[in-house]
């Protein structure tokens, strides 16, 4: 989960960067803050379930209105909703701070 975690986070940053160097219009520089900040929250593994679906969102944004190749975005997107699904993993700040959620099930 730690490298999922990682790759997403660390491509949220740079595509962050990237909006904030290339466009100065209102709406890419609140994308490129967006997705500065949810990056560094996955890279990080804090409010684990929200910075994925931040993420979800961030991504179906920047499909609808950049109007680019989809393609990095949809892994992107993909890569979000599972961290959500699945839950921040063992390194992360969630889990120190919140311990392991453990779920039994009875016969």
């Amino acid at each position: 989960m730690f490298l999922i975690r990682l790759a997403a986070g660390a491509s949220l940053i740079l595509d962050g960067m990237t909006i904030l160097h290339a466009d100065h219009s209102a709406p890419a520089v609140l994308l490129g803050w967006l997705a500065l900040g949810d990056g560094a929250l996955l890279l990080v593994g804090l409010w684990t379930p929200f910075a994925g679906s931040l993420l979800v969102v961030l991504t179906a944004w920047d499909i609808l209105f950049r109007h680019y190749t989809p393609y990095p975005s949809v892994l992107l997107g993909s890569m979000g909703a599972a961290i959500v699904l699945i839950g921040p993993g063992a390194l992360s700040i969630d889990a120190w701070l919140f311990g392991w959620k453990k779920i039994e099930l009875e016969n």
